[in-house]
């Protein structure tokens, strides 16, 4: 445990210093407050903005803050050195989950708070709902990071991963197409629990479960492959 919250106050550290981490947590909360502020057009949701954002922020800043941070410390041998210090993979994954983990939630909190949604029960669901998306999107951050040699290698497959995750929800509004395709992403499965709370759950919950576990799967092959030390 020690070694884990090494790890995690080493990374609030390095976030401070990161401007392309730090922004991805702090993006999309600012751009749905503005949008939610400043819009207003008869017959739409109050929340709308709120959810178009959230399932963008679920998509893209874990996935984006997890494959970074580890591709990263890849390139710089940062690992090579925590390792030689004993501290193990699954500590080291601890510690840097964890970290994006709260921080992301941090987000969610404010996202929730934004929404309007009232009473213990709506804001739980609301937090829930988030978490699974970020856990979710963290397990393919991971696999990203693990997978790719460098920072650079990290980026381009980071960002046509995280445009797909992000953007099918919204897109999927406006396209029979595309939405019969985005309903087997998880990301797609995030919005339609924020639009509309627990209806149909049991297979949205299914849908996402299927989908970090091919992240998991995925993950774990990767890692077998080159291993967090290797690029």
């Amino acid at each position: 445990m020690n070694n884990i919250f090494i790890i995690l106050k080493k990374q609030i550290k390095d976030t401070l210093k990161n401007k392309a981490v730090l922004i991805q947590f702090v993006m999309f909360p600012a751009m749905a407050f503005i949008m939610t502020k400043s819009v207003k057009i008869e017959g739409m949701p109050s929340d709308f903005f709120v959810n178009m954002f959230s399932v963008m922020y679920v998509g893209m800043a874990p996935l984006v803050a997890v494959s970074a941070i580890i591709s990263e410390e890849k390139e710089k041998n940062t690992l090579r050195v925590l390792m030689m210090a004993d501290v193990t993979p699954g500590q080291y994954l601890a510690g840097i989950g964890g970290y994006v983990f709260l921080a992301c939630m941090a987000g969610a909190a404010f996202f929730c708070a934004l929404s309007g949604r009232e009473g213990f029960r709506e804001k739980g669901l609301f937090l829930l709902i988030m978490a699974v998306g970020i856990l979710a999107s963290m397990v393919l951050g991971a696999a990203i990071g693990v997978g790719t040699a460098n920072q650079m290698a990290a980026t381009s497959v980071t960002v046509p991963v995280m445009m797909i995750f992000s953007f099918l929800p919204m897109l999927s509004m406006f396209n029979e197409t595309i939405k019969k395709i985005a309903e087997i992403t998880y990301s797609q499965q995030i919005s339609l629990l924020f639009n509309g709370l627990g209806e149909n759950y049991v297979r949205s919950v299914m849908i996402v479960a299927a989908n970090m576990i091919v992240f998991g799967g995925l993950f774990m092959l990767l890692y077998k492959k080159g291993g967090l030390c290797r690029g």
